[in-house]
């Protein structure tokens, strides 16, 4: 993947569509003809799904920040990000920079919260793990079906640092989230996580590339997705090892389900390596619900749509299973349950 297309909601022209390599499964054009007129200043209503997990706060109210924008961690921290949407027909655009210092243990709390309808979300974050540091960012997004949203965050992980994400997608008429990493390695270590569940006409579209600039760093990634009706569900992963930066370890994997005929999964999973003495691997699979184990369960009295729902949370359950902080991965746990 190329460098991240550049969108500015004020100007269409920016707008990317599927001649964009890019873009080709999540055409914005397609649905965004037009740039849409600012969405109303409105003040925060009520709380986020990480409420109880305390810390500090960054707000954002259609693309207005209700404070401050950027926050530096040093010590132990934990910070709820929310980027809050309550708009109809209308477009707003929020970015925040957050930044670990040497270090720095910090619990970045990820929420984007929609209401309304058929807006426009454009939501940017910049971070930086710096050289010893420790970041764990959990994302929760839930939107209207019929609005676009497009989430962008550019990760800088220094010399040492660890980075950890798990993102929880429900999808929306489009809904991109996309990651960027630049990964200096020397013992640094990246988790790019993720989960989308999709019904109805819903598209979720998880894109994430990994750079590996240094030597002697590693990266896990694990993609899981469920699509019914005639929902979309979209994985574009790429990683990068660059020349000289010899000793990665990189490791990628994408299994989908499809729970219905017309749903649909669109996945690329990529690994490009100039560099030697590397051990790198991909996987995907796309399939359906165990019918031995649904007509099983439907034997033991359970009715099918309980038993396709628990079937579909034992295969994503792995993902939140593998966040590490208890509090964030029992939320996590609680949001997933409460969607399937």
């Amino acid at each position: 993947m190329s460098a991240a297309f550049a969108i500015d909601l004020t100007d269409a022209d920016t707008y990317p569509s599927r001649r964009t390599e890019t873009w080709k499964y999540s055409d914005l054009r397609r649905w965004l003809r037009e740039a849409p007129q600012p969405s109303p200043a409105l003040a925060i209503r009520g709380d986020g799904p990480f409420q109880a997990l305390d810390g500090e706060e960054i707000v954002f109210v259609n693309g207005r920040a209700q404070g401050l924008t950027d926050f530096i961690a040093s010590g132990e921290r934990t910070l709820r990000l929310r980027y809050v949407s309550d708009a109809v027909g209308t477009g707003h655009t929020a970015g925040a920079r957050v930044s670990a210092r040497a270090g720095a243990r910090l619990l970045l709390l990820e929420t984007h919260e929609g209401a309304g309808s058929a807006y426009v979300a454009h939501n940017t974050l910049e971070l930086d793990v710096a050289a010893g540091a420790e970041v764990t960012r959990v994302v929760l997004v839930e939107e209207p079906e019929d609005a676009i949203s497009v989430a962008e965050a550019h990760v800088k992980v220094e010399a040492g640092g660890a980075y950890r994400q798990t993102i929880l997608a429900t999808g929306a008429r489009l809904q991109r989230i996309e990651t960027r990493i630049q990964h200096f390695a020397q013992g640094a270590h990246v988790q790019a996580d993720g989960l989308y569940v999709l019904n109805g006409s819903r598209q979720a579209d998880l894109t994430s590339v990994v750079r590996h600039l240094e030597h002697d760093g590693t990266t896990r990634q694990l993609i899981k997705g469920v699509a019914r009706d005639t929902a979309r569900g979209v994985f574009q992963g790429k990683i990068v090892v660059e020349r000289g930066a010899d000793g990665t370890d990189a490791r990628m994997g994408h299994h989908a389900l499809i729970a219905s005929e017309r749903a649909e999964i669109d996945a690329k999973p990529e690994l490009i390596i100039y560099a030697d003495d590397v051990q790198c691997a991909h996987g995907n699979t796309v399939g359906a619900l165990d019918e031995s184990a649904l007509f099983y369960m439907q034997q033991r009295g359970i009715p099918a749509e309980e038993a396709r729902a628990l079937l579909t949370q034992a295969f994503l359950i792995e993902v939140v299973d593998r966040i590490e902080h208890e509090g964030a991965r029992e939320v996590a746990r609680e949001w997933l349950t409460a969607r399937l």
